[in-house]
């Protein structure tokens, strides 16, 4: 599905730049608090450029789902991102997720589930009032 891959890189792409905002010569420019510094040192990274370059490629995907599906029913997909890039930063970058912002996580999910899952599987008036594309 292709929501699904453009929240993916989107959600790659915060990993990918966070890494690459997380390199010495930025932190250095942070420190000293130069702003001309840290966007000169964020644009020299690679990793930052990559991140960009997932979140441009994600756009793209994101603009052939909005072309085939009504965005009430793609948008939705978008807050799995919260879930993947949590899961993501977790595997690939060591941070640590709390119970309470994992409970967090998880009813957003529910959340999606029960507005996709209840509109395509469920006739009944409520979907009608939720669902229809009037």
């Amino acid at each position: 599905m292709l929501v699904l891959v453009s929240v993916t890189l989107s959600a790659v792409a915060q990993v990918t730049m966070k890494a690459g905002m997380s390199r010495p010569a930025i932190r250095t420019a942070i420190a000293a608090g130069d702003q001309l510094g840290i966007a000169m040192a964020a644009l020299a990274n690679p990793l930052v450029a990559i991140g960009f370059a997932l979140y441009f490629v994600g756009a793209l995907v994101w603009l052939l789902v909005l072309s085939r599906v009504d965005v009430s029913m793609a948008y939705p997909f978008v807050s799995l991102g919260f879930l993947l890039t949590a899961a993501f930063a977790a595997l690939l970058l060591g941070e640590s997720i709390g119970t309470r912002r994992l409970f967090g996580i998880l009813l957003v999910v529910a959340g999606v589930y029960t507005v996709t899952h209840h509109c395509a599987t469920t006739p009944s008036r409520l979907s009608y009032v939720m669902c229809s594309r009037t």
